[in-house]
């Protein structure tokens, strides 16, 4: 179980002042602990041979107050510092998370459900909070505090000591089978725990196509029994603790059951004062703690370490694509991008989504990508920044292959629109900055207007400071895809790449944005997918993708006269245009 927590060392390490001065505390509190049995011991002593009097049972009452006084104090010590150092390891383990998920390639995101990312990062890692802190705490507590006990038992009587301690084997025993077990249920817990996660993100997700399809029933159902598989699993764990604390409560009585009845009968034979047979109770009794604290930490530990495991799940995932060169080339980027035999397939797809690919677009091109669906243009624009990894072939810009350049100086240098216009809850203005400092309000008001977003700033109560909603709900879908285009165009980079970023406004409305965008971004270099021909004749080279393969390259009208698939792509243009205006 230990091995699980090893990632977390660093943060032992960085805390270790707060850490050990909190343990430190702890452990005086335990000690403290163990002189108020003895202080009873000499008050029953006293009263028993009758040499009690008023001014010394109140001075015994003191010293028990100003013990629980230095306690309380120390105890807030402890609680403080230890309990904040597992909030540490908390914050410094989710951000660690997030910032290795930051790292990973697109394909880990294909294979891995939203859902359970956010269960990982939230209830593994509080699991994992409840093992650096109170399961440390219990842990201490029940080996320093438990020893000491019998310790200062086996001072009193050794044969007593002995005997109370019969049932200690049945315990560690049943301990080890139980605990085998809430590992294995824990774990199971936290997977269900997982997928129920993702099916009520995907419910609230997609909540307005469920509506429209009046499907609230049938979504409610679904979600229903995952958090039914869910409880039942809890339930499985929670008849293993019932178990365990239990067991633990009634082996622990019979130790004391056992205590008093041999117990008194030393007493009854003056082989222990009356005082040493309550003080040896009072000890039995404070063993009861430790002795259920190694079953809460064998439990607290089982889940932190289940959970931990998820974790290490995440942070052992190699990026597929990152920065490799030792000395990489940081020229500034012209905007020249060619592409020679480039091969790429999704996982599990038997036919390769770029079919040994070459082309080159000059710096300062406008270059258009066409296709039927499914014909490969996304997957190319995604080589270019390296969002995917070619199996075969080479990308170069300016002539230095991409894997030669510092990944986040390449990604910089392009902008690139997705189809998916991803719009953050925050203001209009923070969408479109995305962070970068020192942008001047002339430049961003002229990208508002290139992306005809100028005018609707008024339909808003504050403005380009005005807060959107989660992926920008209360924008429409053309407001979406222009608020994305003025993200990308605000950075000014070398590279623009538009993949059908305004397939969701109307002809007129793109012929003027992509008229806008060419205009502001005369002599740089920018590539476009779109499947409005009318847009795409404006580009100086066209290229057209069938099933992964380059088939045909040249302008409009080269292309045009050959009478091919980008002819026939044109036609089917026209007539759906004409269809339209009936």
């Amino acid at each position: 179980m230990l091995r699980d927590f090893k990632p977390l060392k660093i943060y032992f390490i960085e805390n270790r002042q707060a850490l050990i001065l909190g343990l430190s505390s702890l452990l005086l509190v335990d000690v403290l602990q163990l002189f108020i049995p003895r202080i009873i011991k000499r008050s029953i002593d006293a009263l028993t041979i009758g040499q009690a009097s008023p001014g010394l049972l109140l001075t015994y009452a003191l010293i028990i107050v100003g013990i629980a006084l230095v306690m309380a104090i120390f105890r807030y010590i402890w609680r403080y510092l230890v309990f904040g150092h597992s909030r540490k390891v908390e914050e410094a383990l989710r951000n660690r998370i997030y910032k290795h998920l930051q790292t990973l390639s697109l394909p880990f995101y294909w294979k891995t459900k939203t859902g359970d990312l956010m269960a990982r990062a939230v209830n593994d890692v509080d699991a994992v909070r409840m093992a650096t802190g109170m399961g440390l705490v219990a842990l201490t507590d029940g080996v320093v505090l438990g020893l000491a006990t019998i310790g200062f038992m086996l001072y009193i009587n050794v044969r007593l000591t002995l005997i109370s301690l019969i049932p200690t084997p049945l315990i560690v025993y049943f301990t080890l089978i139980i605990t085998r077990r809430m590992g294995k249920k824990f774990a199971q817990v936290q997977q269900t725990f997982s997928e129920l996660t993702e099916s009520a993100r995907e419910a609230l997700a997609g909540i307005r196509v469920i509506k429209a399809y009046n499907r609230q029933p049938w979504e409610y159902r679904r979600v229903k029994e995952k958090g039914e598989v869910y409880i039942s699993n809890n339930l499985d764990l929670a008849k293993t603790l019932a178990i365990f604390f239990p067991m633990m409560t009634l082996f622990t009585n019979l130790g004391l059951a056992i205590v008093i009845w041999i117990g008194g009968h030393l007493t009854i034979l003056g082989n222990i004062t009356t005082g040493d047979f309550v003080a040896f109770i009072s000890y039995l009794n404070l063993l009861t703690w430790p002795m259920m604290a190694l079953g809460w930490v064998t439990n607290i530990i089982q889940r932190g370490s289940a959970s931990m495991r998820r974790i290490n799940g995440i942070l052992q995932e190699v990026p597929e694509i990152s920065s490799q060169p030792t000395n990489p080339f940081r020229g500034v980027i012209r905007g020249e991008v060619c592409l020679r035999n480039v091969t790429f397939c999704y996982p599990g797809k038997k036919d390769p989504a770029l079919d040994h690919i070459g082309l080159s677009i000059g710096a300062g091109q406008t270059v258009a990508v066409v296709g039927r669906v499914g014909s490969g243009k996304s997957t190319l624009l995604h080589t270019i920044p390296r969002l995917v990894e070619t199996e075969r072939g080479m990308v170069r810009i300016d002539g230095i292959p991409i894997h030669d350049r510092e990944l986040g100086d390449l990604r910089r240098s392009i902008g690139f629109v997705t189809q998916e216009a991803h719009i953050f809850s925050d203001t209009i203005l923070n969408n479109i900055v995305f962070g970068r400092k020192g942008l001047r309000k002339d430049l961003i008001k002229n990208v508002l207007e290139v992306c005809q977003l100028a005018v609707d700033m008024d339909s808003f109560p504050k403005g380009i400071s005005s807060l959107l909603g989660e992926k920008g709900i209360t924008l429409s879908g053309g407001q979406r895809q222009r608020l994305t285009i003025a993200r990308a165009l605000i950075s000014n980079p070398p590279i623009l790449i538009l993949d059908d970023a305004l397939s969701q406004v109307d002809t007129m409305t793109e012929a003027t944005i992509v008229g806008g965008i060419l205009e502001m971004r005369k002599g740089q270099t920018n590539i476009i997918v779109s499947h409005r021909l009318s847009t795409v004749r404006r580009a100086d080279i066209i290229y057209v993708l069938k099933a992964g393969r380059l088939i045909e390259e040249g302008d409009h009208a080269m292309l045009l006269a050959a009478q091919k698939e980008y002819s026939r792509l044109y036609e089917r243009q026209l007539l759906a245009q004409e269809l339209e205006k009936r």
